[in-house]
């Protein structure tokens, strides 16, 4: 079982601070589709068409939204560049590099997760 810190009566104050901590953490990451944005980032600038058709299933509406509120929270940045017709690119921050880890870690637990579950299914 995942301890984050000790829960017990005692140290409501510590179990209160512990779960803020993941709100925040994923009031900033929520949702279908944020991460894989990132991870679309993660390789390279990208247009805005040329992210929609990575993230198979995002409507363009959806993908503006969370490209703002990524970087609302300072993980994306988009340059607007002055050409005919004017051309916006999307990249991750530097601080962007924080999640790395996290990413990581849900990306290998991802993986088990889908072998676990389809050697159920067999």
């Amino acid at each position: 079982m995942v301890r984050v810190t000790n829960c017990a009566p005692e140290k409501d104050v510590d179990c209160s601070k512990s779960l803020q901590a993941v709100r925040d953490a994923l009031y900033v990451i929520n949702g279908k589709w944020k991460l894989p944005i990132i991870v679309a980032l993660s390789h390279n600038k990208r247009r805005f068409k040329e992210m929609q058709r990575e993230i198979e299933g995002i409507t363009a509406k959806m993908l503006s939204q969370e490209l703002k509120e990524l970087e609302m929270n300072e993980l994306v940045k988009r340059s607007v560049y002055d050409t005919i017709p004017v051309s916006v690119e999307y990249e991750l921050t530097d601080y962007a590099s924080s999640l790395d880890n996290v990413i990581k870690e849900l990306h290998d637990w991802g993986v088990k997760h889908r072998k676990r579950i389809q050697k159920m299914m067999n």
